[in-house]
């Protein structure tokens, strides 16, 4: 399918995992590409393989906790590509304290990344979107965004509870425009990130947890998002998307 032909995404986070994931697949469907990450190795070879495999891409190194940042990398969206339909917000990072063990600073850091970087994205990236006939905004949240998990990671739950808040706000401000926002909230997913945790009790607890008895891939996401991004989504805005396996339905 096609479905994005002609259209521009920026990804964030895009070196790996989810966001690896989201730029292929949104470069499958005609979008051209801009890969942000602080990695920059990993999303320079991605690009490549994109570029490689007939897309169009290109790479900019972002942090997304940085105004001046984000408007290098959205004017660099519209100076290589000609404008910016599609926003990605998937950067992010987790935390695994209990709350009397989390450091302010720690807390800061990753509300930093989670929140407001999502925030900073929708803020600079919306005077481009308004640009677009077919603007959307698509929040990686979590299914920690809605549920209080294991009772760890307070900075990760209130950072992503805020996204899911902030996806609705967005929306309905933007409602009467072309800019539509949703979140989608992955569950357990099989992402580098875990590469650690595989063949351990913790890679079976989060198995045992999900009811169909298996982790979720980073396609499984970029998929939800490809949609969300498409004009099959013409009427879709401030809702969530849930990628979890049924963790959230029981």
């Amino acid at each position: 399918m096609n479905r994005l032909e002609g259209r521009v995404a920026l990804v964030t986070g895009g070196a790996s995992g989810i966001g690896r994931a989201t730029a292929i697949r949104l470069a499958a469907e005609g979008a051209a590409v801009l890969v942000t990450d602080i990695q920059v190795e990993p999303g320079e070879a991605l690009v490549e393989q994109i570029v490689a495999a007939g897309g169009r891409a290109a790479f900019v190194r972002h942090d997304v906790t940085s105004e001046a940042d984000w408007e290098t990398a959205c004017r660099a969206a519209v100076e290589q590509f000609g404008g910016l339909d599609i926003l990605v917000n998937n950067a992010g990072m987790g935390d695994l304290k209990a709350i009397e063990e989390t450091s302010l600073d720690e807390w800061n850091h990753t509300v930093a990344i989670d929140q407001t970087g999502v925030f900073l994205g929708m803020k600079v990236a919306a005077p481009h979107l308004r640009g677009s006939a077919h603007a959307s905004i698509v929040n990686i949240s979590s299914i920690f965004g809605t549920s209080g998990g294991f009772g760890t990671s307070p900075a990760y739950h209130a950072a992503k509870g805020a996204v899911r808040t902030l996806t609705k706000n967005a929306a309905l401000h933007w409602a009467d425009t072309v800019i539509r926002v949703n979140s989608i909230h992955p569950g357990f997913i099989d992402t580098p990130i875990l590469d650690s945790a595989r063949g351990t009790a913790f890679w079976d607890a989060m198995t045992a947890l999900t009811p169909m008895g298996h982790l979720g891939r980073p396609e499984d996401v970029a998929a939800g998002v490809a949609y969300l991004a498409s004009d099959d989504a013409a009427f879709v805005t401030g809702s969530e998307l849930y990628i979890d396996g049924g963790y959230l339905a029981r």
